[in-house]
């Protein structure tokens, strides 16, 4: 399932691709596809993106294809909500645009941006649908353009891991035990424990990193990606593994606070036992 709160609004990347003579926008949050809209709807009407995209969501065929998707992949949907604009559809002064929608059901599926990546956007499922509305030719082109944009986003990562994993293998030899001690993580303060965190994966940030999303970015203003596409080989296994324990405490009905102590116990012990694994040598 999908949920995307606040915090993944900001974890945003943002890739093209041409189709049929169009530049379209794809932006990804926490690993999952956004597709422009608005750029699509141009090869309808460059002039009236917006009235093209609202026209499609008040067709009931549209309405019943992303309530079900919303159905499938939001927990938070709402579906009375749902049933209500699916029933008031049809008729001819009906009219919804993609913000009347996210609104009033709480969708994720489809989303509105303003500033720098602006535009209307939506899960690559449902764009193909919109393009699909827009015309079957384009949606060929624009599958096969994505795919194209997906191989290539593979390619790069791999190199990116095999480089990063040479430039561990040589680094570590050079690592003293000050520099060791420095990746173990900070016992937390009163304030930190105290403080309730905007989601679950900032409190994990803080149990592992000793600071949010947020503080990283403040402090290391000239680095792309976030604080845990820096994060070391030691760092990323414990952070699953905080992941795994986390659910296991909520489960337990601890408080966030209370969890926040533990897991961040937790991290320093499992990154002094990794920083010793012989094992561990042995894959860098």
């Amino acid at each position: 399932m999908l949920y995307f709160g606040k915090k993944a609004e900001e974890c945003v990347k943002k890739e093209k691709v041409e189709v049929m003579g169009k530049e379209i926008s794809v932006i990804s949050k926490q690993e999952q596809d956004y597709i422009s809209l608005t750029d699509i709807a141009k090869f309808k009407n460059p002039e009236l993106t917006g009235l093209v995209i609202s026209h499609w969501l008040s067709n009931r065929y549209s309405i019943e294809f992303i309530g079900l998707w919303e159905t499938l992949n939001n927990p938070r949907f709402n579906v009375t909500e749902f049933s209500n604009i699916k029933n008031s559809s049809g008729g001819n002064g009906f009219v919804l645009t993609s913000k009347q929608w996210t609104e009033k059901t709480g969708a994720v599926g489809i989303i509105s941006k303003a500033g720098r990546y602006g535009g209307t956007y939506a899960h690559k499922d449902i764009a193909f649908e919109f393009a699909s509305w827009i015309s079957a030719e384009f949606k060929l082109y624009l599958i096969v353009e994505f795919q194209r944009l997906k191989e290539e986003e593979n390619k790069r990562l791999k190199l990116d891991w095999n480089l990063q994993r040479t430039i561990s293998k040589i680094n570590y030899r050079i690592h003293t035990d000050a520099i060791k001690v420095n990746l173990i993580p900070p016992e937390l303060s009163g304030y930190q424990v105290q403080y309730i965190y905007a989601n679950e994966a900032d409190m994990l940030n803080v149990a592992m990193f000793g600071m949010t999303a947020k503080e990283w970015r403040v402090k290391n203003p000239d680095k792309d990606g976030n604080i845990r596409d820096y994060a070391t080989l030691e760092q990323l296994v414990v952070l699953s593994n905080l992941e795994s324990i986390n659910s296991v405490l909520i489960d337990q009905g601890l408080s966030q606070s209370e969890r926040l102590v533990k897991l961040n116990q937790i991290a320093i012990n499992q990154m002094k036992s990794l920083l010793g694994s012989v094992s561990l040598k042995k894959i860098k």
